[in-house]
């Protein structure tokens, strides 16, 4: 499991990384900050990838809070939402080191 989780925030992370430089290129190009949102990202994905995005902005996809959530998420910059979900797989797979030491029973 931790195998999985720590795969996921690597994958995470090389999406937030290319996210990141997409939008470096992007902002020196136009000679100001180019930050792309979180929704226009999946949307470059594809069509379904768009219509996914679009149901759960429908408002009978769930509770007025989580909607108002869903929405800011997916309007801050991917880059930095992509390393947040890359840090959370990381602590969530990550192995405590014993506090007895390397060669305690």
């Amino acid at each position: 499991m931790r195998l999985l989780l720590r795969f996921a925030s690597f994958v995470a992370l090389m999406a937030a990384v290319l996210a990141g430089t997409v939008d470096s290129i992007q902002s020196v190009a136009a000679s100001e900050p180019v930050l792309t949102p979180l929704a226009e990202g999946i949307g470059l994905l594809g069509p379904d990838a768009l219509n996914w995005v679009q149901s759960l902005q429908r408002t009978d996809a769930g509770p007025a809070i989580w909607l108002t959530v869903l929405h800011w998420i997916f309007m801050q910059p991917a880059f930095a939402v992509m390393l947040v979900v890359a840090l959370v797989l990381w602590m969530a797979g990550y192995r405590k080191k014993p506090a007895a030491g390397r060669f305690a029973a």
